[in-house]
């Protein structure tokens, strides 16, 4: 009988502390939840005010692009939702070597390259139309800064002092935050000021090559009910920004391949995004940007080491 009491004395013992440590861990949960960092809730406040639009999205995905021009500035942002962990979300694009990877599926980049010194690390753009050669190129070099990688939030941003034609004050920033286990939600912001040389030669461009040129945005309707989209400047910062949210898109998606056979699914993906919204996008046909693009793998840019 005083056995048997001990045993049963013994189990209660162990019940308890196996209940306490269950407690322990609920709330340490709890914690994560209320341990996010305010960066992370204010993106995860921006998915939900954007939540209807992307329901409703022209894109026919949970996508959502925006643009300003005010005064001399010119920026778009992109807000999607994909179905991909953050846990391979982050780390794939926090670091800046991924970015070659990235920016070389954009049309007019002929080069890129990961650059370290003592300043601090940057990426390297050689930027230029494709029937011009690479001697012509303007360099733009982004320089590169990140937060600390957080269990479930990114930020990443490129600034550069000057552009090409007079234009000024580039930033570009991604960031994404985990929405559960399985999804994630970014935003990427790609801007820059222009000067009146940038204003004349791209109001230029904008009265012969570029009269054609439309963005996204709908800024009205014909009398028959078509959409009528923006132009001018704003189209131009709209068509760059998907350009390369697409870029990002593609080389998330060839993650899961064999490391050889990433490149071209890349250029593949792409180029299919483009497609999609020929009447922005469409510049030449498959055959010649993968022709124009093989060959440049970011791999075969080396890494450049500079003084302060």
């Amino acid at each position: 009988m005083i056995k048997a009491s001990l045993q049963l004395l013994e189990s209660i013992k162990r019940w308890r502390r196996a209940g306490a440590l269950a407690l322990v861990l609920a709330w340490a949960a709890v914690g994560v939840v209320y341990a996010q960092s305010p960066q992370a809730l204010a993106l995860k406040a921006q998915h939900a005010a954007r939540l209807a639009a992307m329901t409703a999205s022209p894109f026919q995905r949970p996508l959502v692009l925006e643009s300003i021009e005010h005064a001399d500035r010119l920026q778009g942002d992109i807000y999607a939702q994909i179905d991909l962990p953050f846990s391979l979300v982050g780390p794939a694009l926090r670091g800046i070597d991924s970015w070659c990877d990235i920016v070389i599926l954009h049309l007019d980049v002929k080069q890129c390259s990961a650059i370290q010194s003592t300043g601090g690390a940057s990426l390297g753009l050689d930027i230029g139309k494709r029937n011009r050669p690479l001697l012509d190129a303007y360099r733009l070099e982004l320089a590169y800064k990140a937060l600390p990688l957080q269990p479930d939030y990114l930020r990443v941003e490129f600034e550069a002092d000057h552009g090409p034609m007079g234009t000024s004050d580039y930033l570009i920033v991604i960031e994404a935050v985990a929405l559960d286990a399985q999804r994630s939600f970014l935003r990427m912001s790609y801007g820059y000021r222009y000067g009146t040389m940038a204003r004349i030669a791209m109001q230029g461009y904008l009265a012969t090559a570029g009269r054609s040129k439309i963005g996204f945005s709908v800024v009205g309707r014909t009398p028959d009910g078509k959409a009528e989209y923006v132009r001018g400047m704003r189209g131009v910062v709209e068509r760059n920004t998907m350009r390369y949210y697409l870029a990002v898109e593609a080389y998330l998606g060839a993650l899961s391949l064999p490391a050889a056979q990433r490149f071209e699914r890349r250029l593949a993906d792409w180029f299919s995004g483009t497609e999609r919204h020929a009447a922005q996008l469409h510049e030449l046909e498959r055959d010649e940007y993968l022709a124009l693009k093989r060959g440049r793998s970011p791999a075969q840019a080396p890494t450049q080491a500079r003084g302060g």
